[in-house]
């Protein structure tokens, strides 16, 4: 019996070693083919196409759950013929601009003007205040009815009241910081309506013109003042004014 096993054992042995020879045979003579390793190179790529597509599309969708709009296969993210979903909202408002701080600009008259160091010597001479036999340069325009009546003075744009004062020299004044940077200040006014801290719309009444000592000569008129911030620069308000009321 143990004779037997032996030569049993011995018989299948090389048909073992003879399996894995064919076996490499096989492969080798597969891998010989010049066709073999042009296909197994079109078929990756093909492999790595489809995960690319796969990952995009992916990805897509997922930014599209999140932002909760839809995304069609053939939209793009740029060229003129995007077209935005039905439900997205505008991100981009108008900005707010500043106005003339009186309802009707036909009513009054700017009566003395900005003095401007680029102006003719007239009317630089124009926009020179006399002051305790002082002459001082014009930092605003002031705006007066042609019959010298008072007249409501508005908010000439959105913003908070920083400040409500009453100066023996230039009267009652309001001063409004805007969003943009600048400031808005209004003196020689008359019966009050804000107060400091307070939050304003354009437009809104925020007194009634009046009169100062600065500018007496003036009689019944408003002193609007634009600063580049709160001790900025003041500014020729006539340059950014609208033309338009609103």
């Amino acid at each position: 019996m143990n004779d037997q096993n032996k030569g049993f054992q011995k018989e299948e042995a090389p048909k073992t070693v003879q399996g894995a020879q064919g076996t490499t045979s096989a492969w080798k003579r597969l891998l010989a083919k010049k066709w073999v390793f042009p296909a197994t190179y079109v078929a990756a790529a093909a492999i790595i196409l489809t995960l690319m597509w796969v990952y995009q599309d992916a990805g897509k969708k997922t930014v599209s759950q999140d932002l909760g709009i839809k995304v069609s296969s053939n939209e793009t993210s740029t060229g003129s013929g995007t077209q935005a979903p039905d439900n997205s909202v505008a991100v981009t408002a108008q900005a707010e601009t500043m106005s003339w701080p009186v309802k009707d600009k036909s009513q009054v008259e700017v009566s003395i003007g900005f003095y401007d160091t680029n102006a003719s010597n007239e009317a630089k001479q124009a926009a020179m205040i006399e002051y305790n036999d002082q002459l001082t340069p014009h930092t605003a325009i002031d705006l007066k009815t042609k019959d010298g009546s008072a007249f409501d003075v508005l908010a000439a744009m959105s913003g908070k009241v920083t400040a409500v004062e009453q100066n023996p020299v230039v009267g009652s004044l309001v001063e409004i910081t805007h969003s943009n940077g600048l400031v808005s200040v209004y003196q020689s006014l008359a019966d009050v309506k804000v107060t400091k801290g307070a939050e304003v719309k354009k437009g809104d009444v925020i007194a009634k013109a009046g009169r100062n000592e600065f500018e007496k000569e003036d009689g019944v008129h408003l002193h609007f003042e634009v600063r580049q911030g709160i001790d900025g620069a003041a500014v020729n308000p006539e340059t950014i004014l609208n033309e338009k009321q609103q």
